[in-house]
């Protein structure tokens, strides 16, 4: 199934049905007086997240969704019937945002989450609701409001509760292929990983996902390689983990370029915790090790772990301090939403 983050879709609400003017005509019933029935309501535009869905590939086949309207009322006081809704299934994490591609009008982050796009219009009454002591016999009906349209992007950023960065080749998808069951594609040459990757890692009887985005390069924001646009599927994430190259002879350069794109994407990534790790030590001589470290450390300004996705050097412990930042983040949103108690 070919991964797609974002599209745009246009839909539709249906409009509501037209009230009816008739009056009763039966031979025996002398004065028989109104008895037109209101018109049906139009049919909603629902969003709802559901489960087993990770992209948004279906929509690249389907954009428009146009509810139908509701039925005209009718005589003998006869309701037309309504128009069914429409509901569009989304993957978990998926935003809705307006046309402009700015106003977030919904973030959908949870199985079952649902949000109303466009409602239905309001099916007109009869000319039977225009009945009165003073009008006994009103010839006139209500016709439906019409639907709404409306054009809204449809933007997927992925549930994950660690995040790969680095540079292309610094190790990502081997370090996912090492911590867990996922299989993306690996070889010897940049950007391998075209779409991002989530993958399960246990760690002491612990479980968390991790996300393997593609990898980035010095000028992303500008749109160079394969830009940042990938970066969103990051943002949802507790902790991001920094792999660097430790074979690189520019190993501090290539670790600035990555968080010169960080905070040139703007929003609080940034910001985020992060847990720096410098992998191929496999490649590297003691030396080489110690001194490249020391270096990133003092541009880290931090701890730095050392790793080796091929040999399975320093994974559980880069795993341990990830799940460390994770579970804070967890007990910090359960103490956010705790009911209050006397």
């Amino acid at each position: 199934m070919k991964f797609l983050d974002l599209c745009k879709v246009y839909i539709r609400s249906g409009g509501g049905g037209g009230g009816c003017v008739s009056f009763r005509r039966e031979k025996f019933i002398e004065f028989g007086g109104p008895d037109g029935g209101d018109g049906g309501n139009g049919g909603s535009v629902w969003a709802e997240a559901v489960d087993g869905l990770n992209t948004l590939i279906d929509f690249r086949y389907q954009q428009h969704f146009f509810a139908k309207s509701g039925q005209p009322g009718m005589g003998s006081q006869r309701t037309g019937k309504s128009g069914d809704d429409i509901v569009l299934k989304v993957p978990v994490g998926t935003e809705i945002i307006d046309e402009d591609e700015e106003t977030v009008i919904a973030d959908l982050t949870e199985v079952g989450q649902r949000v109303l796009l466009a409602q239905g219009g309001n099916g007109g009454w009869g000319n039977l609701r225009f009945k009165s002591s003073t009008n006994r016999a009103p010839a006139r009906a209500n016709p439906g409001q019409p639907g709404i349209d409306r054009t809204i992007w449809l933007r997927l950023k992925l549930i994950a509760d660690a995040g790969l960065l680095g540079l292309p080749n610094a190790g990502k998808s081997t370090f996912l292929s090492a911590t867990s069951n996922a299989r993306p594609k690996i070889a010897d040459y940049p950007f391998t990983t075209l779409v991002p990757n989530l993958g399960v890692v246990g760690v002491d009887g612990k479980e968390f996902v991790i996300a393997d985005i593609p990898g980035l390069i010095e000028g992303a924001s500008e749109g160079r390689g394969l830009g940042d646009q990938f970066l969103a599927h990051v943002e949802r994430c507790s902790v991001l983990l920094h792999l660097v190259d430790g074979a690189s002879s520019t190993i501090v350069k290539d670790y600035r370029t990555i968080i010169g794109e960080l905070e040139a994407y703007g929003g609080d990534l940034a910001l985020k915790p992060r847990i720096t790790a410098m992998n191929k030590i496999d490649a590297m001589d003691p030396k080489q090790i110690s001194d490249r470290r020391r270096a990133l450390e003092k541009a880290t300004g931090g701890k730095v772990f050392t790793i080796s996705g091929v040999a399975g050097t320093g994974l559980m412990e880069v795993l341990r301090a990830l799940w460390a930042e994770i579970d804070g983040a967890r007990g910090d949103k359960v103490e956010e939403h705790a009911p209050w108690q006397p």
